[in-house]
């Protein structure tokens, strides 16, 4: 999949501009095997029901930050101009299926390195009183900067990933459920750091393998536009941080 994403051969071009999905798939399967190389586990193979359901939800999931995108106009997509808006939205929805079973799967094989608990299981507990309250105004405040994006796109573009983490972790408060930061009372900080980190993991592959395709993103980010990695300028990864806990 690697080689026909980069390659320009003339048998292979009718399907160039699908690449995307086949890579994806190849890392999702490479990384559960991993996985199930290291702990005898992964989601593929014991959680196959939840492992498909990640697609479906991976789609509507990303769609909404490409939604938040119309705003600020950090990315925009070239070689697809070939499709018509009903193809674009099938092929782009195949495309972003893949975004929520990768980042799993990722911080499920860093979940199997004892490594994270030693480092981040007893780390350092945060105390926090009044929960509920700040809940409330966390959601508040996110509900304001995303709506906030349509006025100054080019100085909040910044809370395009990070709001939806904000107002995501104030909901799941607020409904009484556990989320990602629960265990931080505790002093347990694994999953949110492994979550960050397979999303900083998976951005790396994400700009490395977008770099040589031919359908492809490119970005325009205010005030950081400099010192590249692939497309993405480096201060533009601080964004997969924020995105991996999202996607936990």
């Amino acid at each position: 999949s690697w080689i026909l994403a980069w390659s320009r051969c003339a048998w292979f071009e009718p399907l160039q501009l699908h690449t995307f999905t086949p890579l994806w798939i190849s890392y999702i399967v490479v990384v559960n095997a991993l996985t199930f190389r290291r702990s005898g586990r992964c989601m593929l193979r014991d959680r196959p029901g939840y492992f498909l359901m990640l697609f479906a939800a991976s789609a509507v999931f990303w769609w909404f930050f490409e939604y938040l995108n119309r705003f600020v106009q950090n990315w925009y997509y070239i070689a697809v101009s070939s499709f018509n808006p009903v193809e674009y939205f099938l092929f782009a929805s195949v495309s972003f299926s893949t975004v929520l079973p990768a980042v799993l799967g990722t911080q499920q094989f860093l979940d199997t390195f004892p490594f994270f608990t030693r480092a981040f299981g007893s780390f350092f507990a945060v105390g926090i009183s009044r929960q509920k309250e700040l809940a409330w105004c966390l959601l508040l405040l996110s509900g304001l900067g995303l709506a906030g994006l349509g006025l100054a796109p080019n100085l909040l573009y910044p809370l395009l990933w990070l709001s939806p983490l904000l107002m995501l972790t104030a909901t799941q408060r607020l409904a009484g459920e556990q989320h990602l930061f629960s265990t931080l009372t505790t002093g347990n900080w694994t999953a949110p750091v492994t979550a960050a980190l397979a999303g900083l993991i998976c951005g790396f592959f994400w700009e490395m393998w977008n770099y040589y395709s031919l359908a492809k993103w490119m970005y325009s980010l205010p005030y950081v536009h400099c010192c590249s990695i692939f497309e993405m300028p480096l201060l533009g990864f601080a964004g997969y941080l924020p995105f991996g806990m999202e996607c936990a």
